[in-house]
């Protein structure tokens, strides 16, 4: 081997690929000893007997392998390579006629470098609950479906559940009956709204309007019946503003306030015991139980406060019986102080006008007791 063929082979077993080398290098010579074995062949099988004709065909119709299929152990090289490495058998292809010149070698492109394996990554501890995790990267996402114009999709969509209804929301309770205390502090536009709106007795479930008291507010006789009439509800359902006594007995008692210089408009003032219409079971009128006139009490306790009468009429047997638990006409009594004096209902006068001599007496009397001589 020539001085360059051994420079060749030291150098390609340092980069690892000697073995080509040695192939590419003896391949003619391998040619030729299986040439000659083809050779030694043929003469062995033209001296063998005709009685075994089928062993030559079988030898004759193997095909010889064009190169042999394990290469011989070469030679150790001059110089030994710092790390032998191994490289797995191949099938060499024929070779071409050996040469020692390394001008192929010359312009064989220079291997690449081995890859340096990347350091693996740190293991990192579990993030605590109260630190966040690292955000990881988002998911590729699916390529959009194409645009369909279609309304198909609408047409198979389920109808939507219809919204629930809500019921109404309950009406607040209505406020409790006033206190007594409240009446005793309200003044004449808050007594009247007051009366309206009462629920102090069982009154209120039957009435069709409660009625107010009517004349002047700062008056000297406070004329007291015992209940509105079926006339003066209807007024007051109507939204009138009559009050107690607006039919004709109304008319009648106000002559006979005129009579002793007296007038709704001023000096006198009319109300009634209890402000609602009392009824029987068929509709028709009563007198108020004492439980109503309890009830109702403490709004003629405030009228009579606010106006600063000085004396009390009662009209009618009811009216004289539940302000003073007694009727006593002819006689002077007293409420709260002041001077009271019973007489007719001007609607008993109206039935029986006899009495009417007699009720005029009654107001005499009145007039003396509010003028002090009784």
């Amino acid at each position: 081997m020539s001085q360059a063929s051994q420079r060749s082979a030291v150098f390609l077993a340092e980069m690892g690929i000697a073995p080509h080398w040695k192939l590419r290098q003896h391949a003619d010579a391998l040619q030729d000893e299986a040439q000659d074995a083809a050779a030694v062949d043929a003469e062995v099988l033209a001296e063998m007997p005709a009685s075994v004709p089928h062993a030559a065909e079988t030898v004759q119709a193997a095909p010889m392998p064009s190169a042999p299929q394990a290469v011989p152990q070469a030679a150790a090289p001059a110089v030994q390579p710092a790390a032998p490495v191994a490289v797995p058998p191949a099938v060499v292809p024929a070779a071409a006629a050996p040469d020692d010149s390394t001008a192929w070698f010359d312009d064989a492109p220079t291997p690449a470098p081995a890859p340096v394996a990347a350091a693996p990554a740190p293991i990192r501890a579990p993030a605590s609950p109260s630190q966040p995790a690292a955000q990881r990267p988002a998911a590729p996402r699916p390529p959009a479906a194409p645009l369909d114009d279609s309304t198909a999709w609408f047409d198979d969509a389920p109808m939507p559940a219809p919204a629930p209804v809500r019921a109404p929301a309950a009406a607040a309770p209505a406020a409790g009956p006033v206190s007594d205390a409240a009446i005793a502090a309200m003044d004449w536009p808050q007594l009247q709204a007051a009366v309206k709106s009462c629920t102090r007795c069982e009154l209120c479930h039957s009435r069709k309007a409660a009625v107010p008291g009517r004349g002047d507010l700062h008056a000297q006789w406070l004329v007291l019946a015992a209940a509105p009439s079926a006339a003066d509800e209807a007024d007051a359902a109507a939204g009138g503003n009559a009050g107690p006594l607006s039919a004709e007995a109304g008319t009648l008692l106000d002559n006979m306030l005129k009579a002793v210089d007296l007038s709704t408009a001023e000096g006198a003032y009319i109300g009634t015991l209890v402000k609602c219409r009392p009824s029987a079971a068929d509709g028709s009128e009563r007198a108020p139980s004492a439980d109503e006139v309890a009830a109702c009490r403490p709004f003629l306790d405030r009228e009579i406060e606010l106006s600063g009468a000085r004396l009390l009429l009662a009209i009618g047997h009811p009216a004289g019986k539940g302000l003073l638990g007694a009727a006593a006409r002819g006689k002077v009594l007293r409420y709260d102080g002041r001077p009271t004096v019973a007489t007719y209902h001007p609607a008993d006068l109206l039935r029986r006008p006899e009495d009417k001599g007699k009720a005029w007496a009654d107001l005499c009397l009145a007039r003396s007791a509010h003028a002090g001589r009784l």
